[in-house]
């Protein structure tokens, strides 16, 4: 596959509430990227009754554990498929890979059609993370925006995204934001990682 077929990604990694939605939101408004939520796919499928997946998803996000590599990569390329026919070929994967088995999966089944840019990690303090979510939760109908799954969720990212990001540091692949800040003062650092990663 040339390089010019290839689909140009950046990873989005953070812990819970570290606004990650609300940084790609911008992005998609200033860059043009297409933004992938690995989780909002998910959640579509598990909704969706026409889904292959549905089921399993459910199961899944129900006892908040990580659901198969091969279904996420398959939502994610089916999304990349559709997107590239309309000629948009930048893309945001947000909350993907989240531990050694995503990362696995992914390399097997994608990585040579993607060429990875960089990955925008954002760097918050748990407190801070957690009074995120548990602001959110009051609106945003999530199931997963309560203490308990909370509890579950930020264990499952220090003990497995952090790996992910060491393995992607290693490579000096990792854009390192400090995202504890107002949204706007964390896009001002965004801004300047992406527009290295457009050039």
């Amino acid at each position: 596959m040339t390089d010019a077929a290839k689909y140009n990604v950046v990873f989005v990694l953070g812990g819970p509430g570290a606004g990650k939605g609300t940084q790609c939101d911008k992005i998609v408004k200033e860059f043009g990227f297409v933004h992938l939520s690995a989780g909002d796919l998910l959640r579509a499928a598990r909704n969706d009754p026409n889904s292959e997946f549905r089921e399993d998803i459910a199961n899944h996000i129900k006892d908040g554990s990580i659901v198969p590599v091969a279904i996420t990569c398959s939502l994610l390329k089916r999304e990349m498929e559709k997107a590239k026919e309309n000629n948009q070929d930048y893309f945001l994967i947000d909350g993907f890979p989240r531990n050694e088995d995503n990362l696995d999966g992914w390399n097997t089944q994608m990585s040579s059609q993607v060429n990875l840019k960089t990955v925008l990690f954002f760097d918050c303090p748990e407190e801070v993370c957690v009074d995120r979510c548990l602001e959110r939760g009051k609106t945003s109908g999530r199931t997963d925006d309560n203490t308990e799954s909370l509890k579950k969720r930020i264990q499952t990212y220090t003990e497995c995204t952090m790996r992910v990001l060491h393995y992607y540091s290693t490579l000096g692949l990792v854009s390192k934001v400090s995202a504890e800040r107002s949204p706007k003062e964390v896009f001002e650092d965004v801004k300047g990682i992406i527009m290295k990663v457009m050039e």
